[in-house]
């Protein structure tokens, strides 16, 4: 990966949290700690980033512009976990269907070292602008009505056009479970979206952070019985992962 690249994927990161950490950096580009650090002083002075200690974040010129949703996009290590995970789940060949929310905008960011043939549909805007970087990536942008504030299209248009795929595997971030309502989000231009690839994909998986386990949002989205597996980071822990399964809930 080159310097460039690699300057491009720092930003969107500061785009997705307030501040980067230098390890963090490194495991995620693929290099050396030195190399990163080689890489945010050269960033600064060209004006893009303000190096702090152990990290960086954006010069207070820009940081009006860091907010990848309008609001902190939390928990951003227990997403990262999980979307590492998710790529196991993806097989050579494979239609992925990846729906708007920060968990699927870190999973592109991982799907940038991905080295096999896929396809991905997606209505995230965020994760288009990441996932053009990959080559091996034959890259459906789903279009409609811009949600400014999500990054990400929505509306009757966009439905019809995911409509026209059949994804082998669909990663939905969804906002919130619980055994007792299922699955729930506040996004309300979203839930069609979800609905449909719930409906037209062979496998369903939802990747969520653990902090939404337990949780109920603004309005149901999917019962516990249209999603395949959830996929969530290692603090759940196994008493909880055997209770929400007698309720037909799968973590993973």
């Amino acid at each position: 990966m080159l310097y460039n690249e690699r300057a491009e994927l720092i930003l969107q990161q500061l785009q997705l949290q307030s501040t980067v950490k230098v390890t963090e950096l490194g495991e995620l580009l693929g290099v050396s700690v030195d190399t990163v650090r080689r890489d945010l002083r050269a960033m600064e002075q060209q004006g893009l980033i303000k190096c702090v200690r152990g990290g960086a974040c954006l010069p207070d010129s820009l940081a009006s512009l860091s907010n990848f949703t309008g609001r902190e996009v939390i928990h951003s290590d227990l997403k990262r976990e999980l979307a590492r995970k998710a790529l196991s789940y993806i097989q050579p060949g494979d239609i992925v269907a990846l729906n708007s929310g920060t968990t699927n905008t870190l999973l592109a960011q991982e799907l940038v070292g991905y080295s096999q043939q896929i396809t991905v549909v997606t209505n995230n805007i965020a994760a288009v602008n990441i996932l053009m970087k990959n080559q091996n990536i034959r890259l459906i942008a789903i279009g409609g009505t811009v949600n400014a504030l999500e990054q990400s299209t929505c509306g009757t248009e966009c439905e019809q056009a995911f409509a026209q795929y059949y994804p082998d595997i669909a990663f939905l971030s969804i906002n919130a479970v619980n055994y007792r309502d299922g699955y729930t989000d506040f996004r309300m231009d979203e839930i069609g979206v979800i609905q449909l690839l719930a409906r037209t994909s062979r496998k369903v998986v939802a990747v969520m952070d653990s902090s939404k386990l337990g949780k109920r949002s603004k309005r149901k989205v999917l019962d516990a019985e249209q999603v395949d597996v959830l996929l969530m980071d290692s603090r759940v822990s196994a008493d909880t992962r055997e209770k929400y399964a007698k309720k037909g809930i799968m973590i993973e």
